[in-house]
């Protein structure tokens, strides 16, 4: 491939949240795309960042994130320069930071393709990933597109939104007929035995250009919000017109915001293995387990008459269990949490509990 194909390439890297399900490893002082939350020597951020840079130059991967993780970036990456890191004002949904991080990069190359992609997902195979998002860029690139990658899904999970495509087409790349958020049970089921359903990822290709249409069209009071900065994309003042205008624009997410509204948006179903790390749970499924199925990270475990529990604590620590199963015991410097795993969905609020009764910080 010729250097200059691939200088049209560039990535709008995710890196804001907070990953509360994964408290207390992961606080908003320390989110858990920026700690290595399934011990495995570097963080996901790291991981990710790694992996866009096979295919994108990495002086083009652009790290949208909040503005207090700055110093967490620099340290993660330290060949990540200032003007690749986009730091959010405040907390908002993915439209407007997607559409900042379009802005900014069509304006540097008006030619760029881009791939929108989270900080925190794990993929073990990485050359097929990389060669979908290659696949990607040839489409978006001939042709006006929208494009998301769908996981074929292995079992009718209801944790994940589902993406319904047409069959007619022979081509790889689908056009989508309708999105649904998380179903239930017997419709996930259903939608298995239909066939043309994949699971959504929320990765994202397509051209800077035609995004940025995307929002005139379909969010155009956030598009004309933004549209006031043309003049200082990509300059000193940049922040400054960021900190006036950032709170402004509506709280949405790309999938609402744009995905779900636009004609345009195609599909390519892939079948490699993929995990959003959304929970604990999904995060035993990537790591081994000793024979009684108990998964320990940074930690040495002494089991005994204990199955099938997760265990996470800081500098190897020696975890000595007696008769416990099923529950997830995660410790960092401040707090211990011990759950049932049946009752893992209750993590968000015991956060909010503990950051209620013993400090913000403790989140």
């Amino acid at each position: 491939m010729t250097g200059t194909k691939k200088d049209k390439y560039y990535a709008i890297l995710m890196a804001g949240g907070v990953g509360s399900r994964f408290w207390p490893s992961s606080k908003a002082s320390n989110p858990k795309q920026f700690i290595d939350i399934l011990g495995v020597g570097e963080t996901l951020f790291q991981t990710t960042f790694k992996r866009l840079s096979g295919l994108i130059p990495a002086e083009n991967i652009y790290v949208l994130t909040n503005k207090k993780y700055v110093d967490m970036v620099k340290e993660q990456i330290p060949h990540v320069k200032d003007e690749q890191i986009v730091p959010e004002p405040e907390m908002r949904n993915t439209a407007p930071s997607i559409l900042l991080g379009a802005l900014k990069i069509r304006k540097k190359n008006p030619d760029s393709l881009i791939v929108v992609a989270p900080s925190d997902h794990w993929i073990k195979e990485e050359a097929e990933f990389m060669d979908s998002i290659q696949e990607a860029f040839n489409y978006a690139e001939e042709e006006d597109r929208l494009i998301t990658l769908g996981i074929e899904p292995d079992h009718p999970n209801t944790g994940y939104g589902y993406i319904k495509y047409d069959e007619s087409s022979d081509e790889s790349i689908r056009k989508v007929e309708r999105f649904t958020e998380k179903p239930q049970v017997k419709q996930a089921e259903r939608f298995l035995e239909e066939g043309n359903y994949v699971w959504n990822a929320g990765i994202f290709i397509w051209s800077s250009k035609f995004i940025v249409e995307s929002f005139k069209e379909h969010l155009p009071e956030m598009y004309r919000l933004f549209e006031k900065g043309d003049e200082v994309w990509n300059t000193k003042e940049e922040e400054d017109f960021l900190e006036e205008n950032y709170s402004k624009a509506a709280n949405v997410s790309i999938d609402y915001g744009i995905m779900e509204k636009s004609d345009s948006v195609f599909v390519i179903p892939v079948s490699y293995s993929w995990n959003d790390l959304g929970t604990w749970s999904s995060v035993q499924k990537e790591l081994p387990q000793d024979d009684n199925g108990n998964t320990s990270i940074n930690s040495r475990l002494v089991a005994d008459d204990s199955e099938n529990n997760i265990i996470s604590t800081p500098d190897k620590k020696i975890v000595v269990l007696k008769g416990i199963s099923d529950y997830i015991i995660v410790e960092d410097k401040d707090v211990l949490m011990i759950v049932p795993k049946s009752e893992e969905q209750e993590i968000k609020q015991i956060r909010e509990k503990v950051m209620k009764d013993f400090g913000e910080d403790l989140g």
